[in-house]
């Protein structure tokens, strides 16, 4: 089965967008992503997936503000049913570049949160598996 690659969407006023830019007002945002369908969704058995986050800035170029994936093996998820990927929480404080996390489970959907966020632009984060 060929690899799929998509980004994470999320919604804001109503819009889906790949992009995230903080209004650099120093307010703390949070934004959780519409769900993707991960390798237990189409049932592949290796269950490994990439994920690569692009952030950046605004004026100093740097992102402050926590990024991490959930999963769910729930086919019609609850809030309840998700739950971190520990190795994808990542910390960031006046960073910016590319940074690709791997992590193996056959989970049925995933989902990119962000938070904590003051300041910066998530340029987008991928999902490949």
């Amino acid at each position: 089965m060929p690899v799929s690659s998509e980004n994470f969407e999320f919604t804001v006023s109503g819009t889906d967008v790949v992009q995230l830019t903080h209004d650099n007002d120093s307010s703390t945002l949070s934004r959780t992503s519409n769900k993707l369908k991960g390798d237990g969704y189409y049932g592949r058995a290796d269950g490994f997936h990439t994920v690569q986050y692009n952030i950046s800035g605004n004026a100093d170029n740097t992102f402050t503000g926590v990024i991490e994936i959930q999963a769910t093996l729930a086919v019609e998820p609850a809030e309840a049913d998700w739950f971190i990927i520990t190795s994808t929480q990542q910390t960031y404080t006046g960073s910016y570049g590319s940074y690709m996390f791997n992590f193996t489970g056959n989970y049925v959907w995933l989902r990119a949160k962000v938070y904590d966020w003051t300041d910066g632009t998530v340029g987008s984060i991928a999902l490949n598996h």
